[in-house]
């Protein structure tokens, strides 16, 4: 189902996407750096002499901050535009990335850490305003999903790549040489993004300080839809975070007993089913928006069985076949946590996007700390016990699913109301 397009629309088309594109690539090599360490959990355990708990840190650290800069970078990215807000992560991230390659020590590689949360916190939200300004607002749901398709292959390198290379040529060369993607996305921003086509510039902020910083946020999280989002992204993403982020690789070959080459096989299909299954959800969202809250749920019972099926099976390591089954459906998580932005975007005015997509981002990763956290503590404090410490799943998992619940109805009522009002108002506008 197609609809036309209404006064003031961005016009889309090939420079759209080429624009569009490059914040994709910055995007992708955020992901790239964020995801390296879940690869090399185990190797870093051993060049710092930590535990579990303290191998958590680092990625509660990057995460906290990643968390953390959501609201900050929604506002900077209203106020300032993509292009800025994306050179200034793709130097933050890029020096963290470096600072990690060179640290001998755990206090400089949590700093390296903590520097590469806070610039990859600025690529996403920056890439969905692109979007936003480039392309037709009834494209919003299918080119959200193609952006974390694309950002989800960073995952790929990181599997692929930066796993085998930190077996051949070690830590220092393996995460000194991905940094130059760093410097190779800065010089392409620099040059070639732009914050919107011509002739479509936004119109000028007026209102500066901390009033305004108040009442953007406060407008933002006023609306059903946001916090509504909010929710859906809690509840959707962190299972495959927590296990894609960290402590997927550990749980495979600890508690599962595979070797790393098969570990990393399994967590490339998660990665692998999250791009196929962004596209589906993509296409599915943008003709038939009612199915986005049903999506979302069904994505994360599924998530829940295959999860807690796996870890009550009653010998001591989970067959093959099921392994695959809870990869493939863990995939589903990082697409299902995009309707969340589907839930926020129609909510709130084009001036308001990203200051509600950075609330809307928040909750995906505060679940992911959490968890993050719990599992480490957990684990320590039941000598590697992993069946317990990834029960913890399900209480961030019912805690969502009881907000979701209660914010359903009276998101898609003002929802309504916004879809009705913006009718008259094309109607009205004058030829």
């Amino acid at each position: 189902m197609t609809s036309a397009q209404l006064p003031g629309d961005p016009p889309g088309g090939r420079r759209a996407v080429a624009v569009w594109g490059l914040g994709v690539a910055v995007y992708f090599v955020a992901i790239t750096y964020r995801t390296s360490l879940g690869v090399a959990g185990i190797d870093a355990a051993e060049r710092f002499h930590i535990n579990a708990s303290a191998l958590s840190t680092f990625s509660i650290l990057q995460v906290l901050v990643y968390a953390g800069m959501q609201i900050p970078v929604g506002l900077m990215v209203d106020r300032l535009g993509t292009r800025k807000v994306l050179m200034l992560g793709v130097v933050l991230f890029t020096l963290g990335q470096f600072g990690f390659a060179f640290s001998h020590s755990y206090a400089m590689a949590l700093g390296s850490r903590a520097l590469l949360g806070c610039g990859d916190a600025m690529t996403f939200i920056s890439v969905l305003r692109l979007g936003s300004r480039w392309f037709p607002a009834r494209r919003g749901p299918l080119i959200a999903q193609i952006a974390a398709l694309f950002g989800m292959a960073g995952n790929l390198v990181s599997t692929l790549v930066i796993a085998r290379s930190l077996h051949g040529v070690g830590w220092t060369t393996t995460f000194a040489g991905s940094a130059l993607g760093g410097l190779a996305v800065f010089v392409l921003v620099l040059f070639f993004l732009k914050d919107h086509p011509k002739g479509f510039e936004p119109a000028p902020a007026t209102h500066l300080g901390a009033d305004y910083v108040r009442r953007q946020i406060a407008d933002a999280w006023r609306e059903p839809g946001t916090r509504l989002g909010m929710w859906v992204h809690f509840t959707t993403q962190f299972p495959a975070m927590v296990f894609l982020l960290l402590w997927g690789m550990p749980f495979l070959v600890e508690a599962e007993g595979l070797s790393r080459a098969t570990a990393g096989q399994l967590l490339t299909l998660v990665v692998l089913s999250n791009m196929a299954v962004g596209l589906v959800y993509g296409q599915v969202i943008a003709r038939h928006h009612a199915a986005r809250a049903p999506l979302a749920l069904g994505t994360v019972g599924a998530t829940a069985l295959l999860w807690g099926t796996v870890l009550v099976w009653p010998s001591a390591h989970a067959p093959m076949w099921l392994l695959v089954v809870l990869c493939v459906v863990l995939g589903a998580c990082g697409p299902a946590s995009m309707i969340g932005f589907d839930f926020a975007r129609p909510a709130n005015p084009p001036e308001r996007i990203g200051t509600a997509s950075g609330i809307v981002n928040m909750g995906g990763f505060t679940a992911s700390m959490t968890t993050l956290l719990a599992v480490g503590v957990l684990l320590d404090l039941t000598g590697q016990n992993y069946r317990i410490a990834f029960a913890s799943v399900f209480v961030l998992q019912a805690l969502g699913i009881s907000q979701i619940l209660r914010l359903r109805g009276r998101a898609h009522r003002r929802e309504r109301e916004r879809v009705v009002a913006s009718r008259v108002e094309a109607v009205h506008v004058p030829a």
